[in-house]
């Protein structure tokens, strides 16, 4: 007797999109099923251990380098596979989500890489899932155009030499995608972002002279590493294309991770590119591991945490070091800014500032950095020309000058900065902008002249918990309570309503939004993710 056949995927509680059959193909979801069947329960284990080393944090209040894998870190002979052709020069890449507009200008940017982000740049609602997938399809088929509604342009690809090439960032491991489900159980969303895109366009890449490149955000451990390795092991056979097609670029954006940095490299040596510098992912981390580690881990305002502090030098400095000493791209972090288009002056001081921001990465050996806008990408260039020049990276610069010892990631109070009542009202009039934002849909808003996305509120909703938590005295003489943040989130919300006018308000979520950050800023129950009990008000 033969067996069963295993159960197919179900959609569940979506609407039916256009072209949604060109992206969710029997076959597609076969594949789908197959990695979430292999897969899931591991990534499960692993999720759980993160409650595990975290609830390790909370009574140590430290973190090391780990003792099992020295012998890792200790041996100089293993490298990471050479970059493919591609991803060989990364001097410049733009970040943003997949939606059709933003997929066109990404590619004719001028950077040498699109980070195409179905994780912290987008909100994961339904159409955004699939349609993301099908814009992506349709850029490598040269079938992509599009026309603004409101002003009427059309928007079409330069010739081919000239795109980016893409690296597209999958979901976190923790969050579920509910509308794809086997047996009742929802597929995580980094397995059905990856297997979507894996499967419709690995073939169609190498075919291009490229490949299938990801990103892969919220890794806190090297064991996460291996899980995606024999996820990219497993997919290439599958789809039958050669060992080490695949690429993958770690983001460095949690402070677990930045503990285990040459462990992921290791695990993914095969695959591996590089890594990258996520900055207010890993300020949100270090408030989450050691939210009651008392006032030494006390963050100041988010804006007065910059790549220059102590702590942060240690971190990228150490980034670099090591992804040279084994042979990978080191990426640095993202300038933010958005241009005004009414004010020249705050575009002077805001490029001057993404200047020295670039410089500074250039000269300390990395082989290239984000930024979240097109203007800012002749900026960013400028600053890896001057150091570059002809070259597609600076792998050489080992920088074995670099010594940094584990309590340096963590040296928190070397900041000479304390958190300023300023700083609580702009945490809370970001917190309530963006996430009222992302409950319509949108996971990249330009909110007061920054691209923010969900690490933003991350970081805003931790520094209110953090603050009230540790008793938190501001330079006005306010203590910093939960009155007082209900206080100012009623004012901001207030101004919000002034700003806007009664229509807009009412037709938008303000007071959804202001109502779930108070909820995930104020619950002593702190959530690992603000995205988690979002997701279940997402339409």
């Amino acid at each position: 007797m033969s067996a069963p056949a295993p159960s197919p995927l179900a959609i569940v509680d979506a609407e039916p999109l256009p072209r949604q059959d060109e992206v969710l193909t029997d076959a597609a979801l076969a594949f789908v099923a197959e990695l979430h069947r292999q897969f899931t329960p591991r990534r499960d284990e692993l999720l759980a251990r993160r409650g595990e080393r975290r609830a390790g944090i909370a009574r140590t209040s430290t973190l090391d380098f780990l003792p099992e894998t020295a012998a890792i870190r200790a041996d100089d002979s293993w490298k990471v596979a050479p970059a493919p052709a591609a991803l060989n020069d990364r001097r410049v890449e733009i970040t943003g989500p997949t939606d059709r507009k933003m997929t066109i200008n990404a590619l004719n940017s001028g950077a040498k890489v699109w980070l195409a982000d179905f994780e912290d740049a987008s909100a994961p609602t339904w159409e955004n899932v699939v349609l993301g997938q099908l814009n992506l399809i349709d850029a490598y088929t040269r079938s992509i155009d599009f026309t603004d509604p409101r002003s009427g342009k059309s928007y079409a690809l330069k010739p081919a030499d000239e795109l980016a090439t893409v690296v597209t960032r999958p979901r976190g491991w923790h969050l579920n995608e509910r509308h794809l489900q086997l047996d009742g159980t929802p597929v995580p969303g980094a397995l059905v972002d990856f297997g979507l895109y894996f499967f419709h366009n690995a073939q169609r890449l190498i075919d291009l002279g490229k490949g299938p490149y990801f990103y892969l955000p919220k890794t806190e451990s090297h064991l996460e590493a291996r899980l995606w390795n024999d996820i990219f092991v497993f997919a290439q056979d599958y789809v039958g294309i050669p060992q080490g097609t695949v690429r993958a670029t770690v983001l460095i954006e949690t402070i677990t991770a930045a503990y285990e940095m040459e462990e992921i490299l290791y695990e993914l040596r095969d695959h591996a590119s590089g890594l990258n510098a996520g900055r207010w992912d890993y300020l949100f981390s270090i408030v989450k591991n050691f939210r009651d580690g008392g006032s030494k881990f006390v963050l100041p305002d988010r804006n007065a945490v910059t790549m220059t502090a102590p702590f942060m030098r240690a971190y990228t400095e150490l980034l670099v070091r090591t992804c040279h000493k084994r042979g990978a791209h080191a990426i640095g972090g993202m300038a933010a800014f958005i241009p005004s288009r009414r004010d020249a002056e705050v575009n002077k001081v805001a490029f001057e500032k993404v200047k020295a921001d670039k410089d500074r990465e250039a000269n300390d050996g990395f082989d290239g950095s984000w930024v979240a806008h097109p203007d800012l990408v002749p900026i960013a260039m400028a600053s890896f020309d001057a150091v570059l020049g002809e070259k597609p990276n600076q792998k050489e610069r080992l920088r074995e000058d670099v010594a940094v010892a584990a309590g340096d990631l963590i040296a928190i109070d070397t900041l000479d900065a304390r958190p300023t009542y300023e700083g609580l009202r702009n945490a809370v009039a970001v917190g309530i902008r963006y996430i009222e934002a992302w409950l319509r849909g949108m996971g990249a808003v330009a909110i007061f002249n920054l691209m923010e996305d969900a690490a933003t509120a991350e970081i805003s909703r931790s520094q209110i918990w953090q603050w009230i938590n540790a008793d938190v005295v501001f330079e006005n003489g306010k203590h910093a309570t939960a009155e007082l943040a209900r206080a100012v989130a009623a004012e901001e919300l207030a101004a919000i309503r002034a700003e806007i006018g009664d229509e807009a308000f009412t037709a938008g979520k303000w007071q959804q939004a202001h109502d779930l950050l108070l909820q995930v800023s104020l619950d002593q129950d702190y959530a690992d993710f603000l995205t988690l009990p979002a997701y279940e008000q997402l339409d």
